[in-house]
Formats: C-alpha cells, structure tokens, sequence
C-alpha cells in the first residue's frame, strides 16, 4: 500500500501540472528564417555545398567522406535548368521528400502536405521563381529514441541557372512529424 503522504505529493504534482494547461510535450519554437546558397553540381570548381540539411540549415559538399545520406537534397542541373534532387535520385537510401507549392507566398504554407505522393523522391524537382518547395526531411533519431522525419519550406531569392547557383530562404519545424510549417500559439 502506498504512502498516504506520498499519495498526497504525487496529487499535487498532478493537479498543478494540470492547472497550468500547456502541453509538456509541446516543441515550442520560433520561427527564424534564414538564408543558404547551393552551387550545382556540375560546375567546375568541387568542394563547393551542394547539398543541403533542413533540420540543422547545413549546407554540405555531398562529395564529401562522410556526407552520403546526411543530406536531404542536393542542387544539379535537369534538362539545362537547376533542380533540386532527392538523395533517392542520386541512389542514396532516403526517404526525403521534396513538394513544389505553385504561386504559393511563402508566409502563406502553413502545413506539408498529407499525401505522401505530393513529394517527389526519384526524380529532380524543377527551380521557378514563385515556388514554395516543402521539404520532408530524411528520417533522422529524434528525441526519446523515436524515428522522426521533420518539414521545412524554401523559396528561391536568386536562381542563377548560368552560373549555377541558387539562393533560398528556408525555415523548419523542429517538431518530430509535425506537419506544421507555423510555431505553435
């Protein structure tokens, strides 16, 4: 039988945790939009990011010892334009995912999309002014042990399809498979 004392402790923990209505598992975040630059990977000059990690905003040289599936996509050119290329279509196990969002405003994508076919895995995904690109992450150790994958967005600031660069604005959710582009109110 238990402790009438401690009984009486364990309730109040519970009630005052109660009381104060915020979820203790809730990921509390802010939204902090920052800006990358990627070079394809057809340019001349190697060691130069290509690649790039939504969670950590990292930008990666994906020649690199180390990189392969670190990554959750990469910049090349696809029929003479820079696209965006899943690791599955470079042939790295991945399950990142990429979904344009056509004639979106960035501030307006608020959700990933729910369909999983609304993300292109295999193949490039086309640069245009006027896309908002949804990214799912590669699935990555999250907290507690849980297997998570993580949504961001991008929009484009500068295509440089000449000379192979791309300049993006980019914010993430750090909620473990949260679907939500938006901090919590």
């Amino acid at each position: 039988m238990a402790n009438p004392r401690s009984m009486c402790a364990l309730i109040l923990v519970v009630m005052a945790v109660a009381a104060c209505g915020d979820d203790p598992f809730q990921v509390r975040w802010e939204e902090n939009l920052r800006e990358r630059v990627l070079y394809s990977l057809d340019r001349d000059e190697r060691n130069r990011p290509a690649g790039f990690e939504m969670l950590t905003g990292n930008t990666v040289i994906i020649e690199g010892p180390g990189a392969i599936g670190q990554w959750d996509f990469a910049l090349d050119r696809s029929d003479g334009v820079l696209a965006l290329y899943p690791p599955r279509a470079f042939g790295v196990t991945s399950n990142a995912g990429i979904a344009p969002i056509p004639g979106a405003d960035f501030d307006e994508v608020r959700e990933a999309p729910a369909d999983t076919l609304a993300y292109r895995t295999r193949d490039p995904v086309p640069l245009e002014a006027g896309t908002v690109y949804v990214i799912r992450t590669r699935e990555q150790q999250g907290s507690f042990g849980r297997r998570c994958r993580y949504y961001g967005k991008l929009e484009a600031v500068e295509i440089d399809s000449e000379g192979g660069v791309f300049r993006f604005v980019f914010d993430t959710s750090p909620d473990c498979n949260n679907r939500s582009l938006v901090p919590p109110t």
